[in-house]
């Protein structure tokens, strides 16, 4: 009577010949848990940070426990304590006066702690149409013209207000030029559906209009919100970056869940 291991002997000894002669490759299990990875788009390098809002945990901070404002990342880590290990990434996440303080709507887990502004004024904040980014109640993400969101009276658990808008619906907004002349690493926000969010920074100096296209383009969103730039930093230890700048304001965290 043949033994039954035999036949399995044999398959696997085929099976490395093949693999060794590079006529078969064993497939990969590849990773979908990476938060943050590098994209090339019309010369320049973008890091992109992905928030699944069905698998993943996002908080905004601003305050500090102690008084005043965080205003870097080793103050947020310090304020998150043990949960900073669940870190998946952080960035800067709206502007803010020379205090830390935000400028626009700010919602922190329900707590409006800053009214919308619907004023004009100088610099990219006022550059109109600007937005709002924020996720309501059910976990759904949105980005909005400020003026719609203020309307409507939406409830969030968190939202942040910067400016401009990026992309309005697919489309560039109608002030940014095809590739302008301001040159500054950037940082904002788009989404590709209601539970899916690219946070998005420059390597490099970029213009507005290179940054929307890479949004729509690359990243395939229909709405897309600029942050900031010059103070933009991330924190993403799953590509070892940790930007040192302590001159930040509002910042978003998106957290492992538990």
């Amino acid at each position: 009577m043949k033994s039954a291991r035999t036949p399995l002997i044999a398959i696997a000894t085929i099976l490395g010949l093949i693999a060794a002669l590079g006529l078969f490759v064993l497939p990969r299990m590849q990773s979908h848990d990476a938060p943050c990875a590098t994209h090339e788009f019309e010369g320049s390098r973008f890091t992109v940070c992905t928030y699944d809002a069905r698998r993943q945990d996002m908080q905004l901070f601003s305050r500090a426990s102690g008084g005043g404002y965080l205003r870097s990342f080793d103050a947020l880590q310090r304020q998150l304590g043990a949960d900073a290990s669940r870190v998946r990434f952080a960035m800067n996440a709206g502007m803010f006066n020379d205090t830390g303080a935000p400028i626009g709507l700010y919602v922190e887990d329900g707590d409006e702690q800053k009214s919308i502004s619907l004023t004009d004024g100088p610099g990219n904040f006022h550059l109109k149409p600007n937005g709002v980014f924020w996720q309501g109640q059910d976990g759904a993400l949105h980005i909005e013209i400020s003026e719609d969101y203020a309307r409507a009276e939406r409830q969030a658990r968190w939202a942040t207000q910067s400016g401009p808008l990026l992309l309005i619906n697919g489309s560039l907004h109608p002030r940014i030029a095809d590739d302008g002349t301001s040159r500054l690493v950037r940082n904002g926000v788009g989404l590709r559906d209601q539970h899916t969010a690219y946070f998005v920074i420059s390597s490099g100096f970029v213009s507005f209009g290179r940054f929307a296209r890479f949004f729509r383009d690359e990243l395939h969103c229909r709405d897309a919100l600029f942050l900031d730039g010059t103070v933009s930093s991330v924190w993403a230890p799953s590509v070892g970056r940790y930007d040192d700048n302590h001159d930040l304001g509002p910042m978003v965290v998106v957290l492992d869940r538990r």
